[in-house]
C-alpha cells in the first residue's frame, strides 16, 4: 500500500493493477489533505492507514482507478466503494453523490497521476 502525496505515473498504476486485480487499482482520497492511499485489496485498509496518519473520516472517499484509460477519460475514475455509504453526511450510495466532492476527487487524482 502507498500514500501518494505528490505524483504517480500511469505505468506504476498499471503495474499495481496487474499485481492485484488485473485492471483496476482501489484508492481512497482525502479531499482535505489532498492525499491518495492506493494499492490495497480493500478500500477500508486504505481508509485505516489514512486515518492513522491524521485524516478525518468525513474527508475520505473510495474510488477505483482504471489505468488502461488516461486521467482525462471519464472511465478512468469509478466512484464506487462501501466506505462511501454515509447517510449521516447525506451520501446514501456507494458512489459519491455530491458533484462538488466528485470534482475535488477528480482534481486531486488528475494532479497526482502523470504520464
Amino acid at each position: 500500500m502507498r500514500i501518494i502525496e505528490k505524483t504517480i505515473s500511469i505505468a506504476e498504476l498499471r503495474e499495481m493493477a496487474e499485481n492485484m486485480f488485473g485492471n483496476l487499482v482501489k484508492a481512497v482520497v482525502d479531499v482535505r489533505l489532498c492525499l491518495i492511499a492506493m494499492d490495497a485489496e480493500l478500500h477500508s485498509d486504505e481508509e485505516a492507514v489514512l486515518l492513522d496518519n491524521g485524516s478525518q473520516q468525513a474527508d475520505l472517499w473510495g474510488i477505483n482507478l482504471y489505468p488502461e484509460h488516461t486521467p482525462e477519460d471519464a472511465d478512468f475514475i469509478e466512484f464506487d466503494s462501501m466506505i462511501n455509504l454515509r447517510p449521516s453526511q447525506g451520501n446514501r450510495s456507494r458512489g459519491v453523490d455530491s458533484i462538488e466532492i466528485r470534482q475535488m476527487i477528480t482534481d486531486i487524482v488528475r494532479k497526482a497521476v502523470v504520464q
